[in-house]
C-alpha cells in the first residue's frame, strides 16, 4: 500500500525545455480555445485559423491568416493582447516570479529554469533581470500607450484611441507586429508620431534586457560591459546600413516609396529598416517592394534583435561573433578579441551551433512550403519560412492563401524559432566532458 502511494505521488522529473515547451503548449492551446469561443470572434472562425493565430501571438510572430481587427471582438483582441505579453515577456518570467512570490525560497529545478531561461549565472542576478524584465515592459508599454493614445485622439474618440494605443504599444514593444488596421501601418506612414513612436517601442523591446540594465546602471560607454557595446554598435550599424540600402533600392519604385515627400521617404524607408529585426508591421506594401530590397529585408529577419529581448532571429549578438571570428581566422589572429576582451572558443561554436539550427529549421520549411504550395511564388514561400522561423511576422500577402498543412508547418517554424535558443541554452549549459582523450587529425576544409 505504501509503495503504491509512493508510486502515485512520484514527481515527473522534466528538463527546462520541457517545462518551457509544455509552458508555450499551454498558451497556445487555452488561447486557441478562448479565440474559438463564439463571443471571440465575428463570423466564422476555424479551428486551424484560431490555432494558428494563437501561436503566432504566444511565439511573438505576427503572421495571421485573418484580419484581426474585422474578425474579432473586443474580448477576441484582449485575449491575443494577454497571449502576445505572456509570449514576449516569456512563460518562465512570470512562473520564476511567481514563484518568489510565494516563498522566498526557490527550489534548485527553478533556479536552473530561471538561470538557463534569461543565460545568468547566479540566482542573484536571474531574479534582478527577471524583475526588470517585467518592469521595463510595463514602463515603456505605458509611455507608447500615452503617445498613441495623444495622437490617436485626432482621428478617434477616446476609448477607441486608447484601445489601438495600448493593444499597438503591446504588440510593438514584445515585437509582434500584430495589427488591428487590415493595411497594418500604411494608412499611418506619413504620421510622424505614431510611426517612429512604434519603431522606438520595437526597438527598445529588440535591444535586450540585460543591455538596457547595463545602460541604466553605468549610463557612459566607458562603464558599459563588452556585451552591450558590441550589441548597441551591432545593431545601430545594421540599422543604419539597412536605412541607406532601402531608401536606395525603394526611393524609385512607384509603388512604395516614390510617390512620397523627401521626409516621407526618410520616415518610411527608416520604418523599414528596422522592422525586420523582428515585428512584423508595415507601412509600405511589402509585397510591393523590389526583389533587392525583400532579399535584404530577410537577411535581417535571419539576424533579428538582441538576446533576452523580445526580438527574434538568430540574434545580433550570433551575428557579430561570427563575422568576427571569420575575419580573425583570415587574418591568422591567435585569439578573438572585442574592446579589448578575448571571446572563449565556446562562443564561437555557440554562435555556430545557433546559425545552424535556425538555417536547419529554415531549409525544412521552405522545402515543405514548396511541395504543399506549387503554384506559389519561390520568393513568396522563401519570405514566409524566414518570416515564421524568425519570429518576425512580415509577409509578402501569401499567408491567407495558404493551406491547412502549410499553416501548420508556419506554426510549427513559429513554435521552433521562439524555443529553439532557450533549448540550445540548456544543451550548451550542461556539457558532456569525456574522460577519454582522443587524438588530433586533420580534415579538408574549404
Amino acid at each position: 500500500m505504501k509503495q503504491l502511494i509512493n508510486k502515485k505521488h512520484k514527481s515527473v522529473n522534466l528538463s527546462p525545455p520541457s517545462l518551457l515547451a509544455l509552458g508555450f503548449l499551454s498558451f497556445i492551446t487555452i488561447g486557441t480555445l478562448l479565440l474559438k469561443l463564439p463571443f471571440s470572434h465575428i463570423g466564422e472562425l476555424s479551428w486551424i485559423n484560431a490555432f494558428f493565430t494563437a501561436t503566432s501571438a504566444v511565439t511573438i510572430t505576427g503572421l495571421s491568416v485573418v484580419n484581426v481587427g474585422d474578425s474579432f471582438t473586443i474580448f477576441g483582441k484582449v485575449i491575443i493582447m494577454l497571449l502576445i505579453q505572456c509570449g514576449g515577456l516569456g512563460f518562465m518570467s512570470f512562473a520564476i516570479l511567481a514563484a518568489l512570490s510565494l516563498s522566498p525560497k526557490v527550489g534548485l529545478k527553478q533556479q536552473m529554469m530561471a538561470q538557463e531561461t534569461i543565460g545568468q549565472t547566479s540566482l542573484a542576478k536571474a531574479t534582478l533581470t527577471i524583475k526588470a524584465v517585467f518592469f521595463y515592459s510595463i514602463f515603456f508599454e505605458a509611455l507608447g500607450t500615452c503617445i498613441l493614445t495623444s495622437a490617436w485622439m485626432e482621428h478617434y474618440d477616446f476609448e477607441h484611441a486608447f484601445f489601438y494605443a495600448l493593444f499597438y504599444s503591446v504588440s510593438a514593444f514584445n515585437n509582434a507586429g500584430f495589427s488591428l488596421f487590415p493595411n497594418s501601418l500604411t494608412s499611418f506612414s506619413g504620421q510622424y508620431m505614431v510611426t517612429f513612436t512604434i519603431s522606438i517601442l520595437y526597438i527598445i523591446g529588440g535591444i535586450g534586457f540585460v543591455v538596457l540594465m547595463d545602460i541604466k546602471q553605468n549610463k557612459r560607454w566607458k562603464k558599459l560591459s563588452t556585451n552591450s557595446k558590441l550589441v548597441l554598435s551591432t545593431i545601430t550599424g545594421l540599422n543604419l546600413f539597412a536605412f541607406i540600402i532601402i531608401w536606395l533600392l525603394e526611393a524609385n519604385n512607384p509603388l512604395t516609396l516614390a510617390p512620397m515627400s523627401f521626409d516621407d521617404q526618410a520616415l518610411n524607408a527608416w520604418f523599414h529598416a528596422t522592422v525586420p529585426r523582428s515585428v512584423g508591421f508595415n507601412s509600405i506594401d511589402v509585397g510591393s517592394m523590389t526583389d533587392a530590397s525583400s532579399f535584404i529585408t530577410m537577411m535581417l529577419m535571419f539576424i533579428g534583435g538582441g538576446s533576452l529581448s523580445t526580438a527574434g532571429g538568430i540574434k545580433v549578438g550570433t551575428f557579430i561573433i561570427t563575422v568576427l571570428s571569420v575575419i580573425s581566422f583570415l587574418r591568422r589572429e591567435d585569439e578573438l578579441t572585442v574592446f579589448n576582451h578575448r571571446i572563449p572558443e565556446r562562443t564561437t561554436f555557440k554562435a555556430l551551433a545557433v546559425i545552424s539550427i535556425t538555417s536547419m529549421l529554415i531549409v525544412i520549411g521552405f522545402f515543405s512550403l514548396l511541395i504543399l504550395e506549387p503554384h506559389k511564388r519561390f520568393l513568396d514561400l522563401l519570405f514566409e519560412t524566414i518570416s515564421a522561423a524568425c519570429t518576425v511576422g512580415l509577409s509578402r500577402g501569401v499567408t491567407e492563401d495558404l493551406g491547412p498543412y502549410s499553416l501548420m508547418v508556419l506554426a510549427c517554424l513559429m513554435f521552433a524559432g521562439r524555443l529553439g535558443p532557450l533549448t540550445l541554452a540548456y544543451l550548451i549549459a550542461t556539457p558532456k566532458k569525456s574522460r577519454v582523450s582522443h587524438p588530433d587529425t586533420e580534415i579538408q576544409v574549404g
